[in-house]
């Protein structure tokens, strides 16, 4: 008990700066390690930024240089999540990605959630707008042709017996003529 208080009153072993700073370290990659650099303009650079981002030299290839401020990012393919093996025993199964691996700088819109530009479609641009026009052709013929014809749900007439009381609208007693709406038809017999 008395170390105890002895600890609480050094404030304590935990406190110590050195403890806290080794405690608080990771290592990880930070998204600093992935911040693009200046755009290469020598071969070293090119080497250097390609081992960087874990890229075969070969298979580096920066960004080109528009004014966006990319600098030594890859420019890597346009194959969104969708594309991918859904097999795989991915590090990150919701983005169907590795650790380690560079993202595209475009990650946001290749995502399993959207439209994926490596994906082979079935049919043309030209083919689905055919379509998408033809459908909608279609029904809009449809609709002007039986336009005259509206479709109505079949009501009788409201009740209501106290703004009209010379009319019977329904009677408990017997021997009283029905409305003409619920008349039945005889042959006369």
């Amino acid at each position: 008990m008395a170390l105890l208080r002895q600890l609480l009153r050094q404030r304590g072993l935990a406190m110590q700066p050195a403890l806290l700073y080794n405690s608080s370290r990771t290592a990880v990659r930070v998204l600093a390690d992935y911040m693009p650099g200046p755009y290469p303009k020598t071969e070293k650079e090119r080497l250097a930024a390609a081992k960087k981002y874990g890229l075969l030299p070969e298979e580096y290839k920066p960004l080109p240089d528009d004014g966006w401020g990319r600098g030594d990012y890859p420019d890597l393919p346009m194959r969104g999540a969708d594309s991918r093996d859904d097999y795989y025993p991915w590090d990150m199964p919701e983005y169907k990605k590795n650790y380690g691996e560079v993202w595209h700088v475009e990650s946001e819109i290749l995502g399993e959630d959207r439209l994926d530009p490596a994906k082979d479609w079935w049919y043309s641009r030209k083919g689905m707008i055919g379509m998408l026009v033809g459908t909608m052709t279609v029904l809009g013929i449809i609709a002007v042709v039986t336009d005259p014809y509206r479709l109505h749900r079949p009501v009788s007439v409201k009740a209501i017996p106290g703004k009209t009381p010379d009319k019977v609208f329904y009677s408990f007693e017997r021997g009283l003529e029905l409305p003409p709406l619920y008349s039945v038809q005889t042959d006369g017999n």
